[in-house]
């Protein structure tokens, strides 16, 4: 019989120890997509307040969190950090998309089991990097802010593809670009390249989560833009900043109409 799938799934989400972490977000993609993993949906989803993470970094409230110069070492691996962190949260975040809810079809597993190994990938690369730098993962503090959001969507799947994907998400692939350059300034090509494979790889994250919000609006007699931007109003108050990586947003299924309307609350915000 094969292995449970929220189970697999679970167990990444809990682990503590990075380099286990990375290796379970891995199988659980590949034992899924090769059918060593089932489907179970009979066990207890919840329970899961807190995912697991190493001891450090440190996690402190966003507003003391030190702005660094990017010209100096420090700041230079600081912003490597902090990318590295957001991947780290992203891996716990694909894992509670899978175990948290379980009444969607086998392409929505397909869709995110796969996200959670890449962005074990994305967070490889980035420790590596920081490596080189002479820094460690955990060297500096960081918030909690990602993971605090997925427990405010566990009770909705529809819910979390609109906040997670389309919102968090979507704002990395307006403000990597801008990354990018920077990094470039100061001539570290090995980052620019490692951030344009996360750019690539965030593109499909992001569309599976436009996809999957479509699916569960359609099942609900949903108007997924009127929907959204409801929820966007609810859930984010400050507004939404630009500018927008509009060509990416558009193949993340973005529609004009969408981008028109993010555009207006720009402008308001």
């Amino acid at each position: 019989m094969p292995k449970d799938l929220f189970a697999t799934a679970a167990q990444c989400l809990r682990c503590t120890d990075v380099d286990r972490k990375l290796a379970l977000a891995a199988a659980l993609a590949d034992d899924w997509q090769s059918g060593r993993l089932g489907r179970d949906p009979s066990g207890i989803s919840g329970g899961l307040e807190e995912a697991g993470r190493p001891v450090r970094p440190e996690l402190v409230a966003p507003s003391r969190l030190v702005q660094r110069r990017l010209h100096t070492p420090e700041g230079h691996a600081a912003l490597i950090h902090a990318v590295a962190h957001i991947e780290f949260n992203a891996i716990n975040l694909a894992c509670d998309a899978v175990y948290r809810f379980r009444d969607l079809p086998d392409a929505y597993y397909t869709d995110w089991t796969r996200v959670a190994a890449e962005e074990a990938y994305h967070f490889s690369l980035l420790r590596e990097r920081l490596g080189q730098l002479g820094y460690s993962y955990g060297d500096f503090p960081a918030h909690n802010g990602l993971w605090e959001l997925a427990l405010n969507t566990a009770h909705d799947a529809l819910l979390r593809m609109a906040l997670v994907p389309r919102v968090m998400e979507a704002r990395g692939l307006d403000v990597t670009p801008g990354m990018m350059q920077r990094l470039a300034t100061i001539g570290d090509q090995a980052s620019v390249a490692i951030l344009e494979i996360i750019l690539r790889d965030e593109v499909g994250h992001v569309e599976a989560g436009s996809r999957w919000f479509h699916h569960l609006c359609a099942q609900r007699g949903l108007d997924p833009e009127q929907t959204y931007f409801s929820l966007l109003e609810q859930h984010l108050p400050g507004g939404v900043r630009c500018p927008l990586h509009k060509v990416a947003r558009r193949e993340a299924g973005f529609s004009e109409s969408e981008l028109g309307r993010l555009e207006a609350l720009c402008k308001k915000s």
